[in-house]
């Protein structure tokens, strides 16, 4: 059985191999640094749908499939789907998955939700509930303007602290053994308020809950920075990646040489004017699946540290003035 380490993490015994990931995206990503790294380029934001909704739930399809496909596997096969986004009620995925007719998890973390659903996998396998578990996450940058922010046609000019979410979905296929990337533990994050209230800087809102996160997995674990060859947040963004060096360095640890985050490394924000960096649900799950889980199957990294992040908020908080809640989740992700 896992054994607890300390305050908020698990080290798993089972070996929870990441057998296979996909990474489907919209033409904004396609253009980016990594458009020669995803599976598939979706050019049209409606994907053929007729609304943005419609076209991140035909990209949770497609992809989902692709994975599976990638796996060796059918619907069939899975034990349990695991997955989220950022609408309402998580529409996206409940639409994208019913016709797999498998048990479904349905989860919300904001843009955390691709690191809450490879925990829950894990631990699913390590109770012995299911031999392969289908993850996924997926978000669309029109429809969370239009429900976050405000809708598109309104031509609002948005700040240099801004992110520009993610349109795409990234899926992975866990199951038990094999020679493949495997999760060695998760440290789950707790919910971290610094009081930000700015729907705008996503970055500062997510930061403090990340740096919780690093420091109690190297805490929990006895380990220190220099244990990973990459420590890899979600969606902080430029912004929030500073923040995060400083939050982690005030505790006693330097990241600096061997941090990254997803949202800077997806786009190229003086060419494609995305100001702060990418965020969303698919932001981490895409970025992790093409860029980083390719380095781990092919020995180029050994170990990372993979650490989605989330802004919790809604349109109803941020109407009744409340803050906004961060939260993070850390994956031991090795070789």
């Amino acid at each position: 059985m896992a054994e607890k380490k300390g305050n908020q993490s698990v080290e798993f015994k089972e070996k929870i191999a990441i057998k296979a990931v996909s990474s489907t995206v919209g033409k904004k990503e396609g253009e980016g640094p990594l458009k020669d790294k995803f599976d598939k380029i979706i050019n049209d934001a409606t994907a053929g749908e007729d609304s943005w909704e419609k076209a991140e739930s035909k990209f949770v399809s497609e992809n989902m499939k692709l994975v599976m496909k990638k796996a060796g596997i059918n619907e069939n096969d899975v034990d349990y789907i695991v997955a989220g986004d950022l609408l309402n009620q998580n529409n996206g995925s409940t639409f994208g998955v019913r016709e797999f007719n498998r048990p479904f998890f349905g989860i919300y973390g904001a843009c955390s939700t691709y690191g809450e659903g490879l925990g829950i996998g894990s631990i699913l396998i390590e109770a012995g509930m299911g031999e392969n578990i289908l993850v996924g996450a997926s978000s669309h940058f029109c429809a969370a303007e239009k429900q976050f922010r405000f809708p598109l046609e309104l031509g609002s000019q948005r700040p240099l602290t801004s992110t520009w979410t993610v349109t795409g979905h990234g899926a992975a296929v866990l199951t038990k053994g094999g020679n493949y990337p495997y999760i060695k533990g998760i440290t789950t994050g707790k919910i971290v308020d610094f009081g930000i209230k700015d729907a705008n800087n996503m970055g500062a809102a997510m930061a403090p809950a990340a740096a919780d996160v690093i420091l109690n997995n190297f805490n929990d674990f006895g380990i220190g920075a220099n244990y990973y060859d990459m420590i890899v947040t979600g969606d902080l963004g430029y912004v929030g990646k500073e923040l995060v060096l400083k939050l982690v360095k005030d505790g006693g640890f330097d990241i600096s040489e061997n941090y990254t985050d997803c949202g800077i490394e997806i786009f190229d924000r003086d060419k494609q004017d995305t100001h702060s960096g990418g965020s969303g649900c698919a932001c981490s799950a895409v970025t992790f699946n093409s860029l980083f889980y390719p380095k781990l199957k092919n020995g180029e990294m050994k170990r990372i540290l993979f650490i989605p992040t989330g802004a919790l908020m809604n349109s109803t908080s941020t109407q009744q003035g409340e803050t906004i809640p961060g939260v993070a989740h850390g994956v031991m992700v090795e070789n």
